[in-house]
C-alpha cells in the first residue's frame, strides 16, 4: 500500500542527542534508539472511518517528532504502520451507512493521506494493510497452534459447520514464553477486564479458557469478508483477529524486537498487551523495547471518539482555511503523553503565533547585518530545542523557546537557520 510523499526536511549543524522517552511498561524514561543499531518503529495507524480526527493527528505527530529526532541524531530509520482495513468497526460503519466497506476503506484512507502530507508527516517506511498480509497472519495463528498457545472455541454461527473461532491462550503463552499478563499495559486484571470490555472484547464468549483470551482468527460467518487459507488449512477460512495483525506486520519488516511500539493512549490494553504477547509467543523475545502512547483528546468535555461523533478533523479544518502548520502548531503545544481537550479558537490561536513568528523572522538586526553572517544565537537556539525535544519530545518547551527567541531581532543568517530549526525538528514552515 502507498503512503505519502516526503516533505523535504533540511538538515541542520551538528547532530542532536538521542531521545529518552517514556515507557508506559517500565514507567521509567529509557532511551529511543541505540546510536550502534537501526532505529525500529511500529505505530498502529487507522481504522479507515472517520479519518483523520484531531486525536490521530495528535497520535501521528508525537511520533513524527521522534521520527525526526531519530534522523536529526543520525541515525538510520526503519519506521512501519499499518492500516487496519478490515474490522468490525470498518464493517458496521459500512453497514449503517450503505457503503461498500472496501470503498468506505479506501475513501477514508485517502483522505488519511492527503491530511499526512498537509500535516507534514515523514511517512512510515512501510504502510502495510491487513488485508495484504492475510496469509501471513493466518500462518502465525497456525505457528500458535502447533506450539499450544492458541485454540478453537465452537462457533455455530459459523459458514461452514464444525467450524471454530480460534483464540490466543493467555495461561499457556504465560507458561511457555517470557510474557505474563499485565506486562506491556502495567495494569491489574480488574482494570484490564474493564478495558477488555469497554474496547471490543467478548468477556462472556462461552467456551473460553480466560475470559481475556483475546480472538486470533475469525472464521467466515455469512455476508463477512473472509479469506482461503489453503497453506494452513486447519485455521480455516476467515480473517484476522485486530492484535496478531500488529505482530506479524511489525516482525515481517522490522525484525523480531523493535525499539518502539507506539500508539494512542486508548491502545495499551488490550491491544499493545496482546500484541506483544502474540509476537513474544511467536519469538520467544521481547516485541518493544519500549511502548509509548500519546494522550487522549477531548472535544466539548468528552473524549473525542468516533463513537460519540465529537469529531474535530483535520479536513475540516483546512477546508474552512486554516493552515496546516497551524494545526500542527495547535497540537503540538500540548505534551504528547497528556489527555486534553480541543477548545473552539484552538486553531486561531495558533494561526496568532504562528503570525508572530513569520512577523518576528521578518525583523533583521542591522548591526547584525552589517557584522556579517552570525549563526551564534540560532545555534544557541537549536541547542535549546534539541535539549528540550530529548526530554521526551517537549514541544511545549520547545515552542516556548521559540517565542522568546522571535521577540528580537536577528540577522539574517541566525533567522534563516532558525527557520531550518523548525522545519527540520518540528515540522513547521515559516
Amino acid at each position: 500500500m502507498r503512503s505519502w510523499p516526503r516533505p523535504d526536511v533540511p538538515t541542520l549543524p551538528g547532530a542532536g542527542p538521542v531521545p529518552r522517552i517514556h515507557d508506559d511498561s517500565s514507567g521509567h524514561f529509557l532511551e529511543s534508539a541505540d546510536r550502534s543499531a537501526r532505529a525500529t518503529l511500529y505505530v498502529c495507524g487507522i481504522t479507515p472511518y472517520d479519518a483523520t480526527h484531531i486525536g490521530h493527528a495528535s497520535t501521528y505527530l508525537a511520533f513524527d517528532t521522534l521520527v525526526r529526532l531519530w534522523h536529526d541524531a543520525g541515525l538510520e530509520v526503519a519506521y512501519t504502520q499499518n492500516v487496519t482495513d478490515v474490522d468490525d468497526p470498518l464493517l458496521e460503519r459500512a453497514t449503517a451507512t450503505g457503503v461498500d466497506w472496501r470503498e468506505l476503506a479506501a475513501s477514508q484512507i485517502e483522505l488519511f493521506r492527503t491530511d499526512m502530507e498537509a500535516l507534514g508527516v515523514i511517512p512510515p517506511d512501510a504502510y502495510i494493510g491487513v488485508t495484504e498480509t492475510i496469509d501471513s497472519i493466518a500462518a502465525a495463528v497456525d505457528q500458535l497452534r502447533a506450539r499450544g498457545i492458541a485454540y478453537q472455541v465452537p462457533t455455530p454461527d459459523a459458514s461452514e459447520p464444525d467450524a471454530a473461532d480460534w483464540y490466543f491462550d493467555i495461561a499457556a503463552a504465560e507458561s511457555a514464553t517470557p510474557w505474563i499478563l499485565g506486562s506491556e499495559s502495567g495494569l491489574d486484571r480488574a482494570t484490564m477486564t474493564a478495558l477488555f470490555a469497554e474496547r471490543g472484547g467478548d468477556l462472556d464468549r462461552e467456551g473460553k479458557r480466560d475470559p481475556l483470551d483475546p480472538l486470533l482468527w475469525r472464521v467466515e460467518r455469512e455476508g463477512e469478508p473472509a479469506w482461503d487459507t489453503a497453506s494452513v488449512p486447519l485455521i480455516g477460512r476467515g480473517r484476522p483477529g485486530w492484535h496478531i495483525e500488529c505482530s506479524v506486520i511489525a516482525r515481517e519488516t522490522l525484525g523480531d524486537t523493535i525499539c518502539v511500539q507506539g500508539g494512542g493512549g486508548d491502545l495499551v490494553f488490550p491491544h499493545h498487551e496482546f500484541s506483544a504477547a502474540h509476537a513474544t509467543a511467536l519469538t520467544g523475545e521481547r516485541f518493544a523495547r519500549v511502548n509509548a502512547h500519546g494522550g487522549l483528546v477531548a472535544f466539548d468535555g468528552e473524549k473525542m471518539s468516533k463513537s460519540l461523533g465529537n469529531l474535530v478533523l483535520v479536513s475540516q479544518l483546512r477546508a474552512a482555511g486554516i493552515e496546516p502548520a497551524a494545526i500542527r502548531l495547535a497540537i503540538l503545544g500540548h505534551p504528547y503523553r497528556d489527555d486534553w481537550e480541543w477548545l473552539r479558537g484552538d486553531e486561531q490561536l495558533a494561526t496568532e503565533r504562528l503570525a508572530r513568528w513569520r512577523a518576528g523572522a521578518s525583523r533583521i538586526d542591522a548591526d547584525a547585518l552589517t557584522a556579517g553572517l552570525d549563526e551564534d544565537d540560532a545555534l544557541e537556539l537549536l541547542a535549546g530545542i534539541r535539549t528540550r525535544l530529548h526530554d521526551d519530545l517537549d514541544t511545549p518547551g520547545a515552542l516556548a523557546l521559540v517565542d522568546d527567541w522571535f521577540d528580537r531581532p536577528h540577522s539574517a543568517a541566525s533567522t534563516a537557520l532558525a527557520a531550518r530549526t523548525l522545519d527540520a525538528l518540528l515540522g513547521i514552515r515559516l
